[in-house]
């Protein structure tokens, strides 16, 4: 019988849902398929789906292939359409068994993702890559950014009550897991939904005192404007938490956040980022950046360049703009796609100076690194290292000397 494979795009909340549908799949017998969850956040991302379904086709031919996932939420007719496509389900239909009983025949099942209020109730023991755990916090986004089209792949904010993160994360640990990352669509949202309404830091700390076996906790991309005290009092003294952020930013000019409809100006990001650091010293900080957004000029990009090192920002997702049909962004005037590369050409450039920076200061440190395959592995900082020496096994942490720094990465040695 031949296997189903999941082919994930994405978010780390699609990676989470990937091993829940992992779990549904089997359960509901489905076998000889190619399960295709798919990302919407850029039209890139989008072609990248669409070429993994057509190569899934010619390598297996016989193979049922099912799209879901934003994208498929979004414009499931365009997924249909395709030939090779036998089946597309929606956002909160690839987290149901029933969606993958063979009885279930009809060939698009995408309901109204804004109709949906609960998250997916569902404990998994683990996942595919073996160092580190994602688990489901939030899902869904209030906000309208004006260039983004995922709430209408998610649908509205809604939270995870704590006991079953706690029930999740404890089963994951028990299963080996050292570190885990809290997912969310729009994470800093957490509990605005939820009786008390608790908010990140609140459900952290609580989360770290159930499950004290936990060595490490992660947060995945967090807004800056809506962290309160108890999140900055969370990074303050908790040291389970690791000592790296990765914040939704996307721009360091201020009419063009304000076009974006973004809640935050520069002078609020360079705060946040400033706060933490007073915080928490050697605080590794990473962000979203957009370059040639609608209307941008050399001038408004130079003050987002220029946010790299005013937020001294170490690990830089860089995204071309991407017009998303059915945003407000998509029809304003629009940069030249030559301009926005090259705009994005010289973001990760700093983005790659800034990292050099970072990882040569971490010479002669020993740091304990989460082992994910054959010696290479992840500190706290979320730095990429090589350890001579180390044990393979994925989920070890080690503490290793710090020798050298290059091509974007540390190498060094076990410390016994």
């Amino acid at each position: 019988m031949s296997e189903t494979e999941i082919i994930t795009f994405g978010c780390r909340l699609n990676v989470y849902e990937s091993e829940v549908v992992r779990a549904q799949a089997a359960a509901a017998g489905l076998s000889d398929a190619v399960i295709v969850n798919t990302c919407a956040v850029t039209a890139e991302a989008e072609r990248q789906a669409r070429q993994a379904i057509r190569r899934a086709r010619r390598e297996r031919p016989s193979a049922q292939i099912i799209v879901t996932g934003c994208a498929a939420q979004i414009d499931p007719e365009r997924f249909a359409a395709m030939p090779e496509v036998d089946r597309v389900i929606g956002n909160a239909e690839k987290l149901r068994g029933p969606s993958f009983l063979p009885a279930s025949t009809a060939r698009v099942a995408v309901n109204d993702i804004m109709a949906v209020t609960d998250t997916a109730g569902h404990l998994i023991a683990g996942f595919t890559e073996r160092a580190r755990a994602f688990v489901q916090v939030q899902q869904g986004c209030d906000h309208r950014c004006t260039f983004c089209i995922i709430p209408f792949g998610r649908g509205p904010s809604r939270s995870v009550p704590l006991g079953e993160i706690v029930d999740q994360v404890g089963r994951l640990v028990a299963n080996g897991y050292r570190e885990v990352v809290l997912t969310g669509v729009d994470l800093t949202s957490y509990g605005a939904d939820l009786p008390g309404r608790p908010g990140l830091g609140r459900m952290a700390r609580r989360l770290l005192a159930q499950v004290p076996e936990l060595r490490r906790l992660r947060l995945s991309s967090i807004d800056p404007v809506e962290a309160d005290d108890e999140l900055f009092a969370l990074i303050a003294d908790e040291p389970r938490l690791m000592p790296h952020l990765h914040l939704s930013l996307q721009a360091g000019d201020d009419l063009i956040l304000k076009r974006m409809k973004r809640r935050h100006s520069r002078a609020d990001a360079v705060a946040f980022c400033q706060r933490v650091r007073s915080l928490r010293p050697g605080m590794a900080l990473g962000a979203d950046l957009i370059a040639g957004f609608p209307t941008e000029t050399e001038e408004m990009f130079a003050n987002t360049l220029s946010l790299v090192d005013a937020c001294e920002l170490t690990f830089l997702h860089v995204f071309p703009y991407s017009a998303r049909r059915g945003t407000p962004a998509a029809r304003m005037p629009q940069v030249p796609a030559a301009q926005r590369k090259e705009r994005a050409q010289r973001l990760r450039a700093a983005g790659a100076q800034a990292l050099d920076r970072f990882l040569a200061d971490q010479i002669g440190r020993e740091v304990e690194v989460l082992i994910e395959q054959d010696g290479d592995g992840r500190t706290a900082h979320y730095a990429p290292m090589t350890i001579a020496g180390a044990a393979s096994r994925p989920g070890e942490i080690v503490t290793a000397h710090v020798l050298a720094a290059s091509s974007g990465r540390l190498t060094g040695r076990l410390v016994h």
